[in-house]
């Protein structure tokens, strides 16, 4: 099924201002990723979807659009090189400076929430017995309802486990079908999900991140809006934070403001 090229435009410009996602060379995505929806609901094609898309005041309908267009497939443990960055430099730095405990950590984009959870077991294992001693609780926000409610419901299946260490998946999982695994209550708790736009107003924060990821997310918008978010990002750390992006993606030449320490890795440090 094809759309139209005023439909496209108007799709585009829609996504565009109201979430920052650049959809302009995207057209057989958009035809790949949507067209399957169309048939199921009864619509001709695509011209009568986005009319009721645009209609449904709900904003539930846009959401499933949204969920539709950006959900890429993730898993547990992703990027690994980022969780032992975060083990073997960002944990000994930001324990020794935090006096009141309190590690503020945000999973900007965290889709259906196996980066919030592996970094929830990172911080298990690293803190010990320890842990209890400090407030590690994770924020966790997407703009899609849909993948926060898998999220939330914490169940997952046995693929999204390959590269997570055995000893881990039994520790922090309960098996609860046949190649499905539910997250533990203990760790359910670590992890507070939420929806957030990234283009909205990061003043809802009223204290400053230590660590933030935002992997594999920036793909989908164009330089300006990722030099706009960086700076968000930015404004957002404590002197000294750490923002994650995903390893096929760069700051370099979009924010001057961060110091790049490592691959995808960047520091505010000023």
């Amino acid at each position: 099924m094809q759309i139209d090229e005023k439909d496209f435009i108007k799709l585009s410009e829609y996504v565009k201002s109201n979430f920052g996602v650049n959809l302009s060379k995207k057209k057989t995505l958009i035809e790949g990723r949507l067209t399957n929806t169309i048939t199921q609901e009864g619509f001709e094609g695509f011209h009568d979807y986005l009319e009721d898309v645009f209609r449904d005041r709900t904003g539930a309908k846009i959401n499933t659009l949204m969920t539709k267009l950006t959900t890429n497939y993730t898993y547990f443990m992703r990027e690994e090189t980022h969780y032992k960055f975060m083990q073997d430099v960002a944990l000994p730095f930001w324990t020794s400076e935090i006096k009141d405990r309190d590690l503020r950590i945000w999973s900007a984009g965290c889709a259906s929430g196996e980066e919030a959870y592996t970094t929830a077991m990172v911080l298990f294992e690293w803190f010990g017995a320890r842990k209890r001693e400090w407030d590690t609780t994770i924020l966790a926000t997407d703009i899609s309802t849909k993948v926060l409610d898998i999220a939330r419901h914490g169940v997952y299946p046995e693929e999204h486990f390959e590269h997570l260490p055995k000893t881990w998946k039994s520790k922090y999982f309960t098996k609860v079908g046949d190649e499905e695994y539910k997250v533990s209550d203990a760790m359910a708790k670590e992890v507070v999900f939420s929806q957030f736009n990234l283009m909205g107003e990061f003043n809802r924060f009223r204290k400053k991140f230590h660590i933030i990821f935002c992997r594999n997310v920036m793909i989908y918008f164009d330089t300006p809006t990722k030099a706009a978010l960086a700076k968000r990002f930015y404004d957002a750390l404590a002197v000294g934070g750490y923002l994650f992006i995903g390893l096929s993606e760069t700051l370099s030449g979009i924010s001057g403001d961060f110091v790049q320490i490592s691959p995808a890795i960047y520091r505010r440090t000023k």
